[in-house]
């Protein structure tokens, strides 16, 4: 509702616009009624249930004088999260349960297998005791969209220490439902400080070795170690794996593939744990891309071949080439971030070696453009582009290939990273 009589011919589509998650145009059609000064959005068909939508009335909208919004107006509001009535779950935690050697600087974060009311989640359902008990300070956020909550100690834990963690029933998701009882787990620290940033968490994105917005395709002999999705495209989007879908129709299973294949139209859940997953991989990929103050810049103006890579953030504002063997020293509880502007190109035969006990968990690789792994070519980490990934025969990935657009395999290896 306006605050004074608008022009008719300036609240259309144009100057009135509703978005899905990922910035998507909701296709609609607007009216405007002058007696009320109101304009109404109505949607083509149904929004979806328990989702994020965003409204904007832009400066094109103007009043009877001529005289035009002075500001774009944009608010943001959440669909209810139709019939709903099952018990939210904890998918994994980090650090996992009974791990041992957990840097005394890091983060602990809860991934929940579903979008969260973060109003549920504080200081009174979140909590982290060392022994006494007494409970650790700290601050607690949750990213409206994700699945996953981060609490950060005020000071760094105490070494050599078992803390436990609970997260209580009184955590619930958009729908009301609460967590059917606490969880409950500890872990051990170790006496050092992990370099490098936090790590990025990927929520339940981290359940998939490979997935895609748009395809996946493999050809050749290929061997891969993990879970395979597609979302929101379907299963006739997954080529070249001769699978079978399982009696259930949630999944299906073929013989390359150490692991499960999902796809937006198989049956339920599988539909909404993708759209979950596919949400908690573009949160991710912009935490990664919003990380600042970066350690090193432009480093080897953007050729990092031959290169030792100690802990850090990276920022490049150009790509990044690969034509000879890459090392990357560190820790296992240290974090590498990369943030590449443009495409990330590793030449034929190259290795990502890791030195000092790193892990590609711990290995982000936040691509604006696509990735292209060349033959036989060896890589270590998290791959999260905004395009497409590009395996080309007999590349081998130790890690997860996440990709907002599609993937492409030629005989290749790849393996989930161990948590």
């Amino acid at each position: 509702m306006f605050g004074k009589q608008m022009d008719p011919t300036t609240i259309n589509t144009n100057t009135f616009k509703l978005t899905g998650p990922g910035g998507v145009v909701v296709p609609g059609t607007v009216n405007y009624d002058a007696a009320t000064t109101t304009a109404t959005y109505l949607p083509t068909s149904p929004l979806v249930a328990g989702t994020i939508y965003n409204g904007t009335i832009t400066t094109g909208a103007k009043d009877l004088a001529g005289n035009a919004l002075a500001a774009d107006f944009t608010w943001t509001f959440r669909t209810q999260a139709d019939g709903d009535t099952a018990a939210p779950s904890v998918r994994s935690t980090i650090p996992a349960a009974a791990a041992t050697g957990v840097s005394i600087n890091r983060e602990i974060s809860v991934i929940f297998g579903e979008e969260m009311d973060p109003n549920s989640i504080s200081a009174t359902t979140f909590i982290i005791s060392a022994p006494g008990p007494s409970t650790v300070p700290g601050t607690i956020s949750y990213a409206a969209g994700s699945s996953h909550a981060t609490f950060k100690a005020t000071s760094n834990l105490a070494p050599n220490t078992i803390y436990t963690v609970s997260v209580t029933t009184g955590v619930k998701d958009l729908s009301g439902n609460a967590l059917a009882s606490t969880v409950v787990w500890s872990f051990t620290t170790s006496a050092t400080i992990a370099a490098g940033p936090a790590a990025v968490v990927l929520g339940t994105a981290a359940d998939y070795v490979l997935l895609a917005k748009s395809a996946i395709s493999t050809t050749g002999t290929t061997a891969i170690v993990g879970n395979i999705g597609v979302s929101p495209s379907a299963q006739s989007y997954l080529t070249g794996f001769s699978e079978a879908l399982d009696a259930t129709n949630q999944f299906a299973k073929t013989g390359i593939v150490t692991g499960k294949l999902f796809a937006a139209d198989m049956a339920v859940p599988t539909p909404a744990n993708l759209t979950t997953a596919i949400g908690n991989m573009e949160t991710a990929y912009t935490d990664a891309a919003g990380r600042a103050l970066p350690d090193f810049t432009e480093f080897g103006s953007g050729d990092i071949s031959g290169k030792t890579l100690v802990p850090g953030l990276y920022k490049w504002g150009t790509g990044v080439l690969m034509t000879s063997n890459v090392v990357l020293a560190g820790g296992p509880n240290d974090v590498w971030i990369f943030q590449i502007a443009q495409d990330v190109t590793v030449a034929n035969g190259v290795h990502i070696t890791l030195q000092g006990g790193a892990l590609p968990k711990n290995i982000f690789w936040q691509v604006a453009g696509q990735v292209v792994l060349g033959t036989t070519s060896v890589f270590k980490g998290i791959i999260l582009s905004q395009t497409q990934i590009v395996f080309q025969t007999g590349a081998t990935l130790d890690g997860r290939a996440l990709a907002q657009t599609a993937i492409t395999l030629d005989a290749n290896a790849i393996t989930k990273p161990a948590h």
